[in-house]
């Protein structure tokens, strides 16, 4: 039956469907298969409605909301002025900074797609003209939006957490060490590629252009204290930090910069509707799909015959990580994370893995996958909002993925790096 649905799903995606379509037909078939008809369906749509139903998953559409308020006003361009009078003048500081933006819109995006729009837009034009060649700097933007997706808030820990009932305040304050680490990484590697290519310096700020870029960079900053002071100060759930982001987001680009007008709310409403329409899908059918799987006991045969529930806690994390990695090169990361964690969820048990601890490699792991060709998604995001072709974009990748995958192998090798800020906020 497994061989069969895939190869009804892989059928369907070399024709052209969204996944969800793939991914509905191949719930379907397995389910035809396994009570002989449709006599029952009404249990699969029951278990659809079951994925979208936990209240965590209003995070997701508020989120997006707010992503959506601050791309399309100052508060992006805010933070990077602050990143550029600090850093902007050292060697390789603009390729820095562009690295450093990312990951300070991710702490309130939470979107690795909402970042490569709002910080490569204003920054790769900069990067061009200072002497940076074009497949570095999106490679830089591509690969550096991954950081958005293990900086709190992230999207993708949200919906691991509710598939796999691990706390998603814990995995948010997980992810910031990793995502520290690779920002660290990528700064080395930007100021030895200045150095190596000859790319001049920026000017100096003086200390009254940082004393004002700080000043109007203060506002933005208050997302990431909402958001982690909030939750691990125990005034609210992640769910209602969400509803506070977006409210805070209204507050911030309509009254206090007014940077967008009552005719704007339409447009950004549209979109984020939009957006949260295809996730919802997306969870909804994920869900119907893994009741699939687990109910025909997919999972452990597929592990099982790989022999990967003996292969001990490392082992299994290895095994994740590749899996989750390759897959995120052809497939959305959501439905990814909706397929294979149920699949992985047995041997994550049986080894006693910390849910945390693999929720942040899950994480990493599909954020790198889909900026990695040939099919990830923030690559076709960049094609798009850049208009450049697809060979330009991927040719610099190389050094970045490299990096990514070193950080997920340090992580395996040493917990502490994601467990590390968890524990200290959490004390068992």
């Amino acid at each position: 039956m497994a061989w069969i649905m895939f190869a009804v799903m892989v059928g369907l995606l070399m024709l052209g469907f969204p996944m969800m379509i793939p991914l509905t037909i191949g719930a379907l078939v397995g389910f035809y298969m396994m009570f002989d008809g449709f006599g029952q369906v009404n249990t699969f749509i029951q278990q659809m409605m079951g994925g979208i139903r936990p209240a965590a998953l209003i995070a997701v559409p508020m989120f997006i909301l707010a992503a959506d308020i601050m791309t399309r006003g100052q508060s992006a361009s805010r933070l990077i002025n602050m990143v550029m009078a600090f850093i902007g003048h050292i060697k390789g500081g603009l390729a820095v900074s562009t690295a450093a933006s990312c990951t300070l819109f991710g702490a309130v995006s939470g979107s690795t797609q909402a970042t490569v729009v709002a910080v490569g837009s204003p920054l790769r034009p900069r990067m061009l003209k200072a002497g940076y060649k074009d497949p570095f700097t999106l490679a830089l933007i591509i690969n550096s939006s991954d950081i958005a997706f293990l900086i709190p808030p992230s999207i993708g820990m949200i919906i691991y957490g509710v598939i796999s009932g691990t706390s998603i305040g814990e995995l948010f304050i997980a992810g910031i060490g990793p995502g520290l680490l690779i920002l660290f990484m990528f700064s080395l590697y930007c100021v030895a590629y200045a150095y190596i290519k000859k790319v001049p310096t920026e000017p100096k700020s003086s200390w009254k252009e940082r004393a004002v870029s700080i000043q109007q960079a203060v506002w933005p900053l208050g997302f990431p204290v909402i958001i982690v002071g909030g939750i691990y100060g125990g005034i609210f759930s992640p769910t209602e930090a969400a509803a506070v982001c977006v409210l805070y987001a209204v507050i911030l680009e309509f009254i206090v910069f007014r940077s967008l007008k009552l005719p704007d709310i339409y447009r950004i409403a549209k979109s984020t509707g939009l957006i949260t329409a295809v996730v919802f899908i997306l969870v909804a059918v994920g869900n119907g799909f893994s009741w699939i799987i687990s109910f025909a006991q997919i999972p452990q045969a597929v592990l099982g015959g790989l022999g990967i529930n003996e292969a001990g806690p490392t082992g299994v994390l290895i095994a994740i990580a590749v899996a989750f990695f390759i897959a995120c090169m052809f497939v959305d990361p959501i439905v990814v994370i909706l397929v294979l964690t149920p699949i992985f969820a047995p041997a994550i048990a049986s080894t006693g893995l910390d849910p945390v601890l693999v929720g942040v490699l899950i994480t990493l792991m599909v954020a790198i996958g889909s900026a990695t060709p040939p099919f990830g998604c923030d690559i076709f995001t960049a094609i798009a909002i850049f208009k450049r072709p697809y060979w330009e974009v991927i040719k610099g990748t190389p050094p970045f993925v490299f990096m990514l995958v070193l950080a997920a192998a340090l992580i395996i090798m040493f917990p502490q790096i994601a467990l590390f800020l968890r524990d200290l906020a959490y004390i068992k």
